[in-house]
């Protein structure tokens, strides 16, 4: 079967060729570099969360490309100059479309979890914000993006966890 690239990035030979070849077997030779590894680095985005059901930024369904009921894009409204200028409706947004307190960690975050409990070396380097890794028991996380989790007053510096960014009415 031949399978269609939407990326202009991959040519259909390089993209139908790499799902031609046995699936089975390069699955098995990552889990033999894995095993074999007592230092791994792992580098994740907005996917990883997808089956916690976090949504991604970007794909057909990604919050950029939702429809919403703001004059503004999503893209704009997460920018730190929408927030300074627009500081009521970025927290609208935020707490109606970047917190997700019912989201669990799934087998991914929980596998990274898993590595490092068994005695790896493990390191999740991700732009997530929505600190999955570490509720998965991940203890070497660099969340380059920051977490929906901590957040600071840009006035004192206090900090407040999304329960009461979610909870407060006037921000």
């Amino acid at each position: 079967t031949s399978v269609a690239c939407k990326s202009s990035a991959f040519s259909t030979q390089h993209y139908n060729i790499w799902y031609r070849g046995d699936i089975l077997e390069r699955i098995l030779e990552l889990k033999k570099e894995i095993e074999s590894a007592n230092k791994i680095c792992v580098f994740t985005g907005a996917g990883i969360s997808c089956p916690s059901g976090i949504p991604d930024f970007r794909s057909e369904n990604g919050l950029y490309n939702e429809k919403g009921d703001y004059k503004y894009s999503p893209e704009e409204m997460i920018s730190h100059t929408f927030f300074v200028n627009n500081t009521k409706l970025f927290y609208e947004f935020y707490k109606s479309k970047m917190i997700y307190e019912n989201a669990k960690p799934n087998k991914a975050h929980i596998f990274f979890s898993e590595l490092e409990k068994s005695g790896k070396d493990v390191r999740v380097v991700t732009q997530n914000i929505d600190s999955l890794h570490t509720m998965a028991g991940s203890k070497r996380v660099f969340e380059i993006h920051g977490s929906v989790k901590r957040n600071y007053c840009t006035r004192c510096g206090e900090f407040y966890d999304d329960k009461f960014i979610l909870e407060s009415k006037d921000i």
